[in-house]
């Protein structure tokens, strides 16, 4: 009996030594696309026999392709970095490359994640609009795709999607807007200018949406002015989230209608980097009372805007939240399982109502951003100043 025993306890010590070793993972830099490990696909399994009994334990591998679509902005940094990270921790290989927001690169750094075996897509799309050719391709050899923050649009290929709640990020800004304004008890009128994002990003559509829904009832009523007469969606976007192109616009607006000392009150900024163009121009051009601005993704240059009095607020979509997120849903995929959702009505991309699962933002301004940002972790005090 007792050699019986110790030879159980000595395969099961064998075994999990054997499990420890596993998993191993790559990354890659702008512009480039790596290989990977060739672990092969998530149904590959190593087992180990025991001899005692004929017990045996198994272990699955898997390769996980992660697109995102360019360094140039600090999100996708944290949160290409993020993901890697949590993927590696939970023992899958990772190919991570960034597309230089070149949809072309993009295109093709997902043909090679397809053809180098990898066994799901986490992607990040330029343009939502322009990968449904290749995605046939990874329909083809049924690999799933989750797609990361941004919605891919026009494919059935698509079978999740995460992001954070973007219709709810508009609402936020709007409502900002509102009670710092006072909108509600004031006669106003109030002048302001509106700011989104890239047109081919379907998220910009949700954000200005969700902020238009507060902003518009106030605009109607007169009590919010936009003097540049530019309200529509395709007036107010700005190609590639550029923060030069928001500049450039902004530039101009000031020049028509605020040169002469009249009052900017609010300027609506979908995001960061259309922020700090807004910044720049008024810096620049603009000799009236500063107005409030809104902002997302609480960039570190942002932050220090907010402390210096020169952005109002950033929406705060924790990336860390969002990569655990996808973690947890690639892992049930991977497992034979379905992902995780908490929306199956709200994101159709054309083709089909894809299941998703929504992190909840919030805001950051010079009155709560310690709680949020430092004492959360996600920055040192000594990076802000």
């Amino acid at each position: 009996m007792k050699k019986k025993l110790c030879s159980i306890l000595l395969a099961g010590a064998l075994a999990l030594g054997t499990l420890a070793g596993c998993g191993s993972a790559t990354g890659s830099t702008d512009g480039s696309t790596s290989a990977g490990s060739d672990s092969g696909k998530v149904s590959q399994e190593a087992s180990v026999s025991s001899e005692a009994g004929g017990q045996e334990a198994t272990t699955k591998t898997g390769k996980v392709g992660v697109a995102m679509p360019t360094k140039d902005l600090q999100r996708w940094n944290q949160d290409g970095a993020n993901m890697e990270k949590e993927l590696k921790a939970a023992g899958y290989d990772v190919v991570l490359d960034y597309a230089s927001n070149d949809i072309a690169t993009q295109v093709t750094q997902i043909e090679n994640m397809i053809n180098s075996g990898c066994d799901i897509l986490v992607i990040a799309s330029i343009d939502g609009d322009s990968l449904g050719t290749v995605l046939d391709q990874a329909k083809e050899k049924n690999i799933p795709v989750i797609a990361y923050d941004r919605l891919i649009m026009n494919s059935d290929a698509v079978t999740y999607y995460a992001t954070f709640d973007n219709y709810m990020v508009g609402t936020k800004q709007g409502e900002y807007i509102r009670d710092s304004l006072k909108l509600d008890s004031t006669s106003g009128p109030y002048n302001i200018e509106l700011v989104t994002g890239d047109p081919g990003d379907n998220n910009a559509r949700y954000f200005f949406g969700g902020a238009m829904d507060i902003l518009n009832p106030y605009i109607s009523a007169g009590k919010l002015v936009v003097k540049s007469g530019q309200t529509e969606f395709k007036e107010v976007a700005t190609a590639s989230w550029a923060t030069e192109n928001a500049q450039s616009r902004m530039d101009a607006i000031i020049s028509a209608y605020y040169a002469d000392g009249t009052q900017l009150d609010a300027v609506l900024c979908s995001n960061d980097s259309t922020a700090l163009g807004v910044t720049n121009a008024l810096e620049a051009n603009y000799v009236g009372s500063w107005p409030i601005i809104t902002g997302q993704d609480c960039d570190v240059a942002n932050v220090k805007n907010m402390l210096n009095d020169k952005q109002s607020m950033s929406i705060f979509k924790d990336t860390r939240t969002l990569a655990s997120k996808v973690v947890e849903m690639v892992d049930a995929i991977l497992k034979g399982g379905e992902a995780p959702v908490n929306d199956t009505e709200t994101y159709n991309n054309g083709v089909k109502v894809v299941p998703s699962f929504l992190c909840e933002p919030v805001f950051a301004d010079k009155n709560n951003y310690k709680k949020i940002l430092i004492e959360s972790g996600y920055y040192k005090e000594d990076e802000l100043k």
